[in-house]
């Protein structure tokens, strides 16, 4: 009797932020795309959207994990461990901001939970799944950084600070593993309709009410993909406006980005 072929598994990738916004139309895409799909969120939402990505014919995992908490990053690996499978790619989107002046709007536990989830469980994760994927010599990894991390960012201090750490690691981390069969790419959106100034309580400034529509998700997500499956070490997505901040980041003083930025992140005046 001759062998049967044994099917092929799907490749996994590992997607947090997965409930809502970039994340949600970037698992959407490797859905479309033959991907097994290993989604997280911080929010019960998660649970809402799993037929949104079992309707495009693959196998979903889920885990609502707040990547913020001290033990997030750990307890999301150990369930993604647990499911015993090959991790092609890890899309680390998770992340949030708080708008407002630093010295008399902002709270000082807001900024921190930006630390502990921008920064802290990026690093962590990160190290699991780049040690993981050393193992088999292949692997895709894409951050989502921002255009704010290319300029200082007046009104939102420290979410700018952390996508600036996004950025610069994974860069690093771009080179560092060039020769190992990994690829790490860095996605850096604009202002993006999604719900991010809205929790960032930012409802109230420019960029809030209409610069946001300038970058539709899931054209930002489509660039992302792409600029991912080619070994991209970076892409700036998506609009033309976006794209020029990113050409004209590198040769414009700091004074006037930080005067950019304030215009756009400041609340509108009666």
């Amino acid at each position: 009797m001759a062998p049967q072929n044994t099917p092929t598994p799907r490749p996994l990738a590992l997607i947090t932020g997965a409930s809502s916004g970039i994340g949600y139309e970037l698992a959407k895409i490797f859905a479309k795309n033959g991907y097994d799909l290993f989604v997280t969120s911080g929010s019960e939402k998660i649970n809402t959207v799993l037929e949104d990505f079992r309707s495009l014919g693959v196998q979903v995992m889920s885990a609502e994990v707040d990547l913020a908490e001290p033990e997030g990053a750990d307890k999301l690996w150990r369930e993604v461990a647990a499911a015993d499978r090959n991790l092609d790619v890890a899309v680390i989107n998770a992340g949030v901001g708080v708008g407002g002046r630093f010295d008399s709007e902002t709270d000082l536990e807001e900024e921190i939970n930006i630390v502990d989830l921008n920064c802290r469980s990026t690093v962590i994760l990160a190290k699991y799944v780049v040690k993981h994927m050393r193992q088999r010599g292949a692997g895709k990894i894409l951050f989502t950084a921002s255009i704010a991390g290319t300029m200082p960012t007046p009104l939102e201090a420290v979410y700018g600070a952390s996508k600036a750490f996004v950025l610069s690691f994974s860069n690093a981390l771009h080179y560092e593993l060039k020769d190992t069969g990994i690829t790490v790419t860095a996605l850096m959106p604009g202002a993006t309709d999604t719900n991010f100034f809205h929790r960032a309580h930012m409802d109230d400034t420019k960029v809030g009410s209409e610069g946001k529509y300038e970058n539709k998700p899931e054209d930002v997500a489509q660039q992302g993909y792409d600029a991912l499956m080619s070994g991209d070490e970076k892409v700036v997505a998506v609009s033309v406006k976006t794209k020029i901040q990113g050409r004209m980041a590198p040769i414009t003083p700091d004074p006037a980005l930080a005067a950019m930025h304030e215009k756009m992140a400041s609340k509108k005046t009666a």
